[in-house]
């Protein structure tokens, strides 16, 4: 127990928790907000942009588990991480997408579309993505004053990167494949014709008498 002339407060990254408050959880809802409004604008509908979103759980969960390996908690410096990788999982899934939209509006079916537009976009997916990874290694093995917030926003963005490089270039397709074809499966349904109603007078037995 503290005595009448004794208290306690919080300090580093507590204290930075404790002043940021929920503030990381809406800016990230925000970021998740402001991709889909963009993409929709983008490719002008509601479906597409989830083909790209959908993939952003995949980095958020690699970047946990690399937090677990670890051993290290989530604090202001992750959750500002987890905020890049909406950014940066978008990417990657926006350049398989876009390709893949192209490629099906010159001809390609849904399935050959999917594969190419993954395959074209391959390369500079790896390139962008692996320049990105190691250049944040220095934060995940750096030392001296405060490298326990580098370290952690390192290892969060680290493994998130690595595993949204590894799982969206081959879910990404797969995301773009069920939701053109939902898309196009609604556009059918609301364009499908009414019935056609006959003519009142056609089938009147009493029609030109008097």
């Amino acid at each position: 127990e503290l005595t009448g002339d004794m208290k306690f407060e919080w300090t580093e990254l507590t204290y930075l928790q404790l002043l940021e408050g929920s503030a990381a959880i809406f800016a990230f809802i925000g970021a998740i907000i402001l991709v889909f409004q963009v993409l929709s604008a983008q490719y002008e509908s509601w479906s597409m942009p989830m083909a790209v979103l959908l993939v952003v759980p995949m980095c958020l969960l690699s970047a946990v588990i690399g937090l677990w390996m670890f051993k290290l908690d989530i604090n202001i410096f992750v959750q500002v991480g987890f905020i890049v990788l909406v950014g940066l999982a978008a990417k990657n899934a926006i350049l398989i997408v876009e390709t893949a939209r192209h490629l099906k509006s010159t001809g390609e079916s849904r399935f050959d579309a999917a594969v190419n537009g993954s395959k074209n976009r391959l390369r500079p997916i790896i390139m962008t993505s692996f320049a990105f990874i190691l250049g944040v290694c220095p934060l995940i093995f750096s030392h001296g004053a405060g490298f326990e917030m580098r370290k952690t926003l390192g290892v969060a963005v680290f493994f998130g990167m690595l595993g949204v490089t590894t799982f969206g270039i081959f879910l990404t397709p797969v995301f773009y494949y069920v939701i053109d074809w939902l898309a196009d499966r609604g556009v059918k349904n609301t364009e499908k014709p009414a019935p056609s109603e006959t003519s009142g007078t056609a089938g009147d037995p009493t029609h030109g008498h008097q």
